[in-house]
């Protein structure tokens, strides 16, 4: 380990050194800023590392000495340095491993009811709520892109921007079905309904990632739909787009011009083409790394918000939390924090063995 944490820093050390002599290529210096933005965590650790290593030398040369006072404290300075040392080299371990390119994008996400009729519609305006709240108390924007209304408040489907550093890295776990467990508005006996909504998390991607030709591609427009589908405006500015190779397909109806809601469309589409071609990738390497998110039915689930109870349970990690509303208005880091912490500890696991 030591050897490559060697070669990282050396790594730092040559591309401060190129950036310093790039000039105007500013191209170049953004590509050189972020590699050295990806390393420098580990550089930075890897120097304090070397840097009590030669503290607990010196502590276990002094260990050694005739002078009792001095040897007793130097003593007590090994074990303490110890502790540091083991510490840092955990989290070194950490450092070393495999960074999803992902984490520090932008996100797409996608709400849509799944099983349950008008109570799996409001659900889904819950969830979009909860997210809204999340991304608010972290300092991000919210854009909705999207959205298929229902006449009871709910939402059929809506598609919405969270822009902010990290924002991929807190929020890609929480693709997957979502369960709900209440008594509906609707329900004049009070009996418990159960009802899922689906949620997919995409990166942004950008478009030296994926370069999508014109001719690939074919533009439907058409007029925007309000609650219960009735048209929201004269001119037909919604914009539908098919990628014609893989007939995956993006819209977007919320924006007053066709233009804009194309090119919001066109980034919802790389997006999806992005996480496609990952998917890919990563199947190839690892067959069982990725999850997928499930067809909405009821019998699949990552978490389940039980009204009655006040309780929410995330299947993944056994983790319940015994305040529903405090979730529900964005509370979710107790949830996040435990699965990165899991999955984190399983590729350390999986380096190991």
């Amino acid at each position: 380990m030591l050897e490559k944490l060697a070669g990282i820093e050396q790594r730092f050390i040559d591309i401060e050194a190129e950036m310093a002599q790039s000039g105007e290529d500013y191209q170049r210096v953004a590509e050189l800023a972020r590699e050295r933005s990806g390393i420098e965590p580990i550089v930075v650790a890897y120097r304090e590392y070397a840097a009590l290593s030669e503290q607990l030398e010196e502590a276990v040369s002094l260990s050694e000495s005739d002078d009792l006072e001095i040897r007793q404290l130097a003593e007590a300075e090994v074990v303490n340095l110890e502790g540091q040392l083991s510490a840092l080299e955990e989290n070194l371990k950490l450092l070393l491993l495999p960074k999803d390119p992902r984490d520090e994008r932008n996100v797409f996400m996608e709400i849509r009811a799944g099983a349950g009729g008008d109570e799996a519609t409001i659900f889904a305006a819950d969830l979009f709520r909860m997210y809204s709240r999340y991304a608010e108390n972290r300092g991000w924007d919210t854009e909705i892109l999207s959205q298929n209304e229902t006449g009871v408040g709910g939402f059929r489907e809506i598609i919405f921007q969270i822009e902010g550093k990290g924002a991929f890295s807190r929020l890609k776990h929480e693709s997957g079905v979502h369960r709900v467990q209440r008594v509906p508005v609707t329900e004049s006996q009070g009996r418990i309904h159960t009802s899922t909504a689906t949620v997919a998390v995409l990166a942004e991607a950008d478009e030296v990632e994926i370069k999508i030709p014109e001719k690939d591609i074919r533009m439907d427009v058409f007029r925007s739909a309000g609650a219960g589908g009735q048209s929201v405006q004269k001119n037909a500015t919604a914009v539908r787009l098919t990628h014609i190779p893989s007939g995956i397909v993006a819209q977007c109806q919320d924006e007053r011009s066709q233009l804009q809601n194309r090119m919001r469309a066109m980034k919802i589409l790389r997006a999806r083409l992005y996480e496609v071609a990952l998917r890919e990738k990563q199947e190839k390497e690892d067959a069982d790394r990725r999850a997928q998110v499930g067809t909405g039915d009821r019998s699949e689930k990552i978490r389940t918000y039980n009204y009655p109870q006040s309780r929410v349970t995330d299947h993944r990690i056994n983790l319940s939390s015994h305040n529903l509303p405090t979730v529900m208005d964005g509370d979710l880091d107790q949830f996040i924090d435990e699965i990165i912490t899991q999955e984190e500890a399983d590729r350390l696991q999986a380096v190991e063995d």
